[in-house]
């Protein structure tokens, strides 16, 4: 998979649409970090392999639920902040808040699939 940056993001006043896991009021700060620094770097992957090409053009439709990679990876961030809510998200007697967290790439490793 090639990997590609994702054009520019919208601007500061348009809201992002279709969201059901990430926050509605996300800004194109933490969603760049989101998609770019955490999925792409993760698994290894560009923008079409969750999102779906708009009708009669090569660009993406972000808002699109047709992949479906793009629920598959909805359900992946559900299970890793339960994960995280239930196991890591406390205080620690010693530490303090603790800074362990599951993330993509405790699994993904830099690929699409874990375990390639």
């Amino acid at each position: 998979v090639a990997a590609t940056k994702p054009p520019a993001m919208k601007a500061a006043d348009t809201k992002f649409t279709n969201l059901k896991v990430l926050p509605k009021d996300i800004s194109e700060k933490e969603m760049n970090i989101i998609m770019v620094d955490e999925f792409e770097d993760a698994l290894g992957v560009s923008c079409n392999f969750c999102h779906a090409k708009q009708k009669d053009s090569e660009k993406l439709d972000y808002a699109s639920d047709e992949n479906p990679q793009k629920e598959n990876a909805r359900n992946m961030m559900r299970m890793t902040l339960e994960i995280n809510q239930k196991y890591f998200m406390v205080k620690h007697p010693l530490i303090g808040d603790s800074s362990l967290q599951i993330s993509c790439n405790n699994c993904h490793q830099g690929q699409p699939y874990p375990g390639q």
